[in-house]
């Protein structure tokens, strides 16, 4: 049965993207444009009170039950225990597979959306916001070149959730100021996993409708201003 996946051409949907490209599942897209605000529409409530992309929808969930989920670090579990794949099943490895998908979903991920918001969003430049995450950025980089250079993945030897989860957040390192001469063991990590085909796919997913140019001042109010924290 298909999988529906709410979602837009971000790196918390590309995740999502990739890994049902390499979980091989039935899948189709319902676009929730978050410059436009589609977010907040009652259907998309619906599945996630956090208005937040990724979503999906199950029809065969756990016991065959239909299944909606939000937070793309949980819907990677799921998709990953649906299937029996992308996650060790050694019980060691598979913490140390979620240890580094926490990682992700606790650091990079909010650590490197503040460094976006505050160098290139925010109404106003404010030096401290800007040395303080760019500074935490190159750190997050460096605890990830300590892994990769001794490590051919995050989990261990084999490509996993962890990978797929951090992949989309870590790539296109030079518009953070980050040369990867500097983070070699990352750079072969992110040519590696760039050229699985799957994760080709994932990242043309909705790839048309990426939003070009300037952010416009609806798109910066919807995202960041009043519109964002009305409660509903």
């Amino acid at each position: 049965m298909t999988i529906e996946v709410w979602s837009w051409p971000t790196p918390n949907g590309h995740k999502v993207h990739i890994a049902l490209e390499e979980l091989e599942l039935p899948y189709k897209v319902v676009p929730v444009d978050i410059g436009a605000g589609e977010q907040f529409r009652p259907e998309f409530l619906a599945i996630t009170p956090n208005h937040r992309i990724p979503a999906i929808i199950d029809p065969d969930g756990p016991s065959g039950r239909a299944l909606k989920l939000f937070e793309s670090g949980a819907i990677l579990i799921y998709l990953a225990e649906k299937t029996g794949r992308l996650i060790p099943e050694d019980p060691a490895e598979r913490l140390v597979c979620l240890q580094w998908l926490m990682f992700q979903m606790g650091g990079i991920g909010p650590m490197f959306g503040q460094w976006n918001h505050f160098a290139n969003y925010a109404p106003e430049k404010i030096p401290y916001a800007i040395e303080r995450y760019s500074k935490e950025v190159r750190r997050l980089y460096g605890v990830l070149e300590k892994r990769l250079s001794g490590s051919p993945f995050l989990a261990g030897d084999a490509y996993s959730i962890a990978d797929i989860a951090s992949f989309p957040w870590v790539r296109n390192a030079e518009r953070r100021g980050i040369d990867l001469v500097e983070f070699p063991g990352v750079k072969r990590w992110l040519e590696e996993i760039e050229a699985r085909p799957a994760v080709q796919r994932g990242l043309a997913v909705l790839s048309e409708r990426q939003r070009q140019g300037a952010m416009s001042d609806k798109e910066r109010e919807i995202l960041f201003g009043a519109t964002q924290f009305a409660k509903r």
